[in-house]
């Protein structure tokens, strides 16, 4: 029998680890049984992972923004994972290089997101509300 104490929300827990078989473990929470089903049992690791969700890479890096060849539209990315708080534009808006198109809620913190080129929106990716990832198209400038 294996004992653990843990503080949750500043709740104290007491669990025993009775047995474990087939994936189903017998054990106790503040002496009060239960059976639970195991799911998956994590590996033990030197040094914790950090998973982050996979995102196309970002083109190569570029002195200054270029327009694309032949009327082409390009994304104005998300430069970090976050959830859109407000949308600035609608689609047919001109917008010049700098103007604030969006706006990204990010580590607690209001993010402006401007547009890196002049152009005519011609797409909304994002809306207010929705979650995105770092490189994700918020808006489309042809």
């Amino acid at each position: 029998m294996k004992e653990y104490k843990y503080k949750i929300n500043g709740n104290e827990y007491k669990v025993a680890i009775n047995s474990i078989e087939d994936g189903i473990a017998d054990i106790k929470v503040n002496n009060t049984a239960y059976k639970v089903e195991i799911v998956a049992e994590k590996k033990k690791a030197a040094k914790p992972a950090i998973k982050r969700p996979a995102v196309a890479p970002a083109p190569a890096a570029a002195a200054a923004p270029v327009a694309p060849a032949g009327g082409k539209e390009t994304g104005v990315k998300s430069p970090l994972p976050g959830v859109i708080i407000d949308v600035c534009v609608k689609v047919g808006d001109e917008v010049q290089v700098g103007q604030k198109v969006a706006v990204l809620e990010a580590m607690k913190m209001e993010n402006s997101i401007n547009a890196d080129r002049a152009g005519k929106v011609v797409a909304i990716k994002a809306n207010k509300g929705d979650s995105i990832l770092e490189g994700a198209d918020i808006i489309l400038i042809g």
